[in-house]
């Protein structure tokens, strides 16, 4: 087995030599910077046989591509049947098949390692070529960065952008496509005309108990007080019974306090006449393993209870993928965005109501109550969200750092929230 070293200025130049030298064949072993630029580490497609016992008698086989090194370093080539490490096993003792198995598979992980860090080069490469190509797409994507979008998202719509002439052209297209996979309840009568029971849920400090009010306020204006029902389990946070209390007195509406599943039972029995039926939930860490719990004890009453979950407009993209993931239970009804008016930017919550196709039924934007409960206008949300984008110079993008974050978000597609974000 003949393992070569190859040294160049920058990753391009080195593949270029391990092409030139090994053929396209070669499998690359390892990959590390060094002083003078890097260094790379290759094997010949036909040396790799030199791993192979001959007196083996069992055969285990790692499929894993090969890359292959093209002239143009856009994309990374995998053969999906070629084989390039076949590991026989050697029959004299037990350890040996062991460190032989080791090793193949140690280095089997550097080949993988090594094909998902070349991906992230070449594809940094090809956008700062597309870059000078295309510079509005480029801006586009600035843009949609700019405004609180994920990566992955980004990535995907600007892939997906048809050929424009000018950078509003492609804006257009753009807030078109996030406009329509914006799921939204066809009217306010899906709460207000209908009824039901709604609870509202989420993390602490979310907003809930005031959104519970401003619903409230709707119904009691559209039904009257003797149609509504206020029920709460917030025993935990000092005065979260009183501020919905408050509330209550102001709309001439009783609040009932519950403590468990079987004091919510009871309650929903006895209020079985009223027309619609809020609760306001204790907000809960959604780390939290009561989290769970709150939501089986509300899909314990099936699909009479309709979960309603609380966004706050002002956290990251992470941290509410992680609210949605935690209170998803069996399924959501759909969620109410809120703080709205207190959020720097608002792409992160709108991107993750696309990712999770959430029904979002209401933005909230003060403490007014009921003024600040808003129905969804899709566009004109659209529109807001890019109206806020980021323009503190400390949170812009240059031109290097939007290819590397371009390029670590290379494999977006392969994500499967994405396969359903519809570009027709």
């Amino acid at each position: 087995m003949n393992v070569q070293k190859f040294i160049a200025n920058n990753s391009r130049d080195a593949l270029r030599q391990v092409r030139d030298v090994l053929g396209e064949d070669a499998v690359i072993l390892s990959n590390r910077k060094v002083p003078n630029g890097v260094e790379i580490m290759a094997l010949a497609g036909d040396d790799i046989a030199s791993l192979v016992s001959p007196s083996a008698d069992k055969v285990v086989e790692n499929k894993a591509p090969l890359m292959r090194f093209d002239e143009e370093p856009a994309a990374v080539v995998t053969r999906p049947t070629v084989r390039p490490a076949v590991a026989k096993v050697a029959s004299t003792t037990p350890s040996s098949q062991v460190n032989t198995q080791r090793e193949m598979n140690e280095m089997m992980e550097e080949i993988r390692a090594m094909r998902s860090m070349l991906e992230v080069q070449l594809s940094e490469i090809s956008w700062g070529a597309m870059q000078h190509r295309d510079p509005s797409r480029a801006e586009i994507m600035r843009e949609l960065l700019s405004t609180g979008f994920s990566a992955g998202l980004s990535r995907h719509l600007i892939e997906h952008l048809p050929a424009v002439n000018s950078f509003p052209e492609g804006m257009a297209w753009i807030k078109s496509v996030l406009s329509r996979n914006i799921n939204v309840m066809s009217n306010e009568n899906e709460i207000l005309e209908k009824g039901g029971v709604f609870a509202l849920v989420g993390p602490t400090g979310v907003g809930k108990t005031t959104t519970t009010a401003k619903l409230a306020a709707r119904c009691v204006m559209r039904h009257g007080a003797n149609k509504l029902a206020l029920i709460t389990t917030d025993g935990y946070r000092i005065g979260g019974h009183e501020q919905l209390r408050i509330y209550g007195k102001i709309l001439g509406v009783m609040v009932h306090s519950v403590k468990d599943e079987s004091d919510l039972r009871i309650a929903l029995e006895e209020l079985k006449g009223k027309h619609t039926v809020l609760i306001d939930t204790v907000g809960m860490n959604q780390r939290d393993q009561m989290v769970a719990e709150q939501v089986a004890m509300l899909s314990g009453m099936g699909a009479q209870v309709k979960r309603l979950l609380c966004l706050n407009a002002t956290s990251t993209g992470e941290t509410l993928n992680e609210v949605v993931r935690a209170y998803q239970g069996s399924g959501l009804a759909g969620c109410i965005v809120t703080k709205v008016d207190e959020a720097a930017t608002i792409g992160n919550v709108l991107d993750v109501v696309i990712r999770q196709k959430l029904n979002l039924y209401y933005v909230a934007n003060g403490q007014r109550v009921p003024e600040d409960l808003h129905t969804v206008q899709r566009a004109d949300l659209i529109e807001r969200a890019f109206k806020l984008r980021r323009e503190t110079n400390a949170f812009q993008l240059l031109d290097d750092e939007l290819s590397l974050i371009v390029a670590n978000a290379v494999r977006a597609n392969q994500d499967a929230t994405l396969r359903g974000v519809h570009l027709g």
